[in-house]
């Protein structure tokens, strides 16, 4: 099947926008000198800088904003394939499995973004405050979407990036940025997609519960039935809602969630493959490493030593 490719039309031509673009890549590559990704002062709040073109590889999207200040990156979500730039910037509203490349970047014009952490609470509390429109359920939607960059989305980006500069005024001020960043997402092109996610009760909120269940019984046998009874669901609603959000059923989840952290373990903490396995829920040995090198390209021992040479690209 061809992916689905979600591009967005140009962006129109903006003076001040450009100024606003080229201070953020200014003060982001100040802060990360060397390529990867970096927590910063803010809670919640991270930045990267890579310097190449990578290769499509496994990553994972949490509910956060992306804004990408310079350099393109590509976001494959099952078929669907989501680019973004510095014209465009990306929300994912779960917590989701990816593969991911950098798609333009050199050393002298570095990929870099930042990423802002989304709190469905934060969010439902927003849209009460502010009396917004709920949005009409309309069927589901991916958990990710990509929107156009305007001056009323990065002027706060910016300003919470500045005030890294300030530790004093960035514990008062910078939750009012950060305020301001979601009302002006909840309010733009994005917004009805946002508000339906965080309507209490409805769909998005127990897939957003069925993703929290299999993270934290990803190692046991997974019952559909189960699944279903703890987020209130019908397993035929789950099994539909579940897919449309994340381009997967609850069981392909669970296996990208086990063989990641299978991976992770090796990485970190050292494991052989066998204790690797064994950790996460196989008790097969050789069905560990064959479902291991579909979704990563490699066998286990191969993929662990590529790793260990190069940083992982999650932003």
């Amino acid at each position: 099947m061809t992916p689905s490719a979600h591009r967005m039309p140009p962006a129109a031509g903006d003076a001040s926008l450009e100024a606003l673009r080229a201070e953020l890549a200014e003060r982001i590559a100040a802060l990360v000198p060397g390529d990867g990704m970096h927590e910063t002062a803010y809670p919640g709040l991270i930045v990267a800088r890579f310097s190449a073109p990578s290769a499509l590889d496994c990553g994972q999207y949490w509910p956060s904003l992306t804004i990408a200040a310079q350099g393109a990156k590509q976001v494959h979500l099952g078929d669907d394939v989501y680019e973004y730039d510095a014209s465009h910037y990306l929300v994912s509203a779960f917590d989701l499995p990816v593969q991911a490349r950098i798609t333009q970047a050199t050393p002298q014009s570095p990929y870099l973004c930042l990423a802002l952490d989304l709190d469905a609470l934060r969010i439902s509390e927003l849209v009460s405050e502010a009396d917004l429109p709920t949005a009409p359920e309309a069927g589901p939607v991916r958990g990710i979407a990509v929107g156009s960059v305007n001056t009323k989305v990065l002027e706060p980006a910016l300003r919470l990036v500045r005030l890294l500069d300030e530790p004093r005024d960035l514990r008062v001020l910078g939750p009012l940025v950060e305020r301001e960043m979601l009302y002006r997402l909840l309010t733009g092109e994005l917004g009805p997609r946002l508000r339906r996610i965080v309507l209490p009760g409805g769909p998005a909120q127990q897939i957003a519960r069925a993703i929290e269940w299999i993270k934290r019984h990803f190692a046991s046998p997974l019952r559909i039935e189960n699944l279903a009874q703890a987020v209130n669901m019908s397993p035929s609603s789950l099994h539909h809602h579940f897919k449309a959000v994340t381009a997967m059923s609850p069981l392909q989840y669970q296996k990208q969630v086990r063989l990641r952290e299978a991976r992770r373990l090796m990485l970190a903490e050292h494991l052989d493959a066998g204790a690797a396995a064994h950790r996460v829920g196989y008790e097969s040995a050789s069905q560990f490493s064959r479902e291991y090198s579909r979704l990563f390209g490699l066998p286990p021992v191969r993929d662990i030593a590529r790793l260990r040479g190069s940083p992982l690209v999650e932003a």
